[in-house]
């Protein structure tokens, strides 16, 4: 049974003894937002992240370690951190030093860290989000939070649903779920926009199409 059906039992038990005209009637929650190909879901996650200021790039899996080479060179990056079931193949064409996800590293040791690689566990069309989980290839929360810039890679389709109740499904409630939506971003009452705030300030995706790549 799913927590929802357990809260929904217990309403419905509350509500047991309540004259039927008076009962709230029960609400059905659409599970997505019109009907769309897999194609068009893919379309919707890269145009809805780049409405948040990410940016999005697509390759081939056998492309995936050149393009990642690519991104670290193009950001002048001298260090990245690495979680520790990150496939070694992603990295192969890179010589930018690695540094561990350590879990006696600091806040300020992760500062002086240029850039971060990680998986994800799903990405959603509807609102451009991307769910981390803690899995081996994503690593603990903060690696992805105090480094200044952030690459995340999306296996296409099988890690892209349409929305937030799909990618519910998929997700262990029990598992530390980073949610992130675009760059770290916030605004003034004068809705001045200020990222890097409270974390990446940029936000690299790459959208991997194919399973030719290693451990993709």
């Amino acid at each position: 049974m799913s927590s929802r059906e357990r809260i929904l039992g217990r309403v419905r038990r509350a509500l047991a003894d309540v004259p039927g005209e008076e009962a709230p009637p029960e609400r059905d929650y659409l599970r997505e937002h019109g009907a769309r190909s897999v194609t068009e879901t893919v379309e919707l996650l890269a145009e809805n992240l780049a409405d948040y200021r990410a940016l999005v790039h697509r390759c081939a899996g056998d492309e995936l370690p050149s393009v990642l080479a690519g991104l670290l060179a193009a950001r002048g990056s001298t260090s990245v951190v690495v979680p520790p079931g990150l496939d070694e193949g992603w990295l192969a064409e890179t010589d930018v030093p690695r540094v561990a996800d350590l879990a006696d590293a600091t806040a300020a040791d992760l500062d002086r860290v240029d850039s971060v690689v990680t998986g994800c566990a799903v990405a959603v069309a509807e609102t451009g989000t991307l769910v981390l989980d803690g899995s081996p290839d994503q690593g603990r929360r903060r690696i992805t939070l105090v480094p200044d810039h952030h690459i995340c890679v999306v296996r296409v389709p099988g890690q892209v649903v349409s929305s937030v109740p799909q990618a519910l499904e998929r997700l262990a409630p029990a598992r530390p779920l980073t949610w992130i939506s675009g760059p770290s971003a916030t605004s003034d009452i004068e809705l001045d926009r200020v990222e890097g705030v409270h974390g990446p300030r940029t936000l690299e995706v790459v959208l991997v199409h194919g399973t030719t790549a290693p451990g993709v």
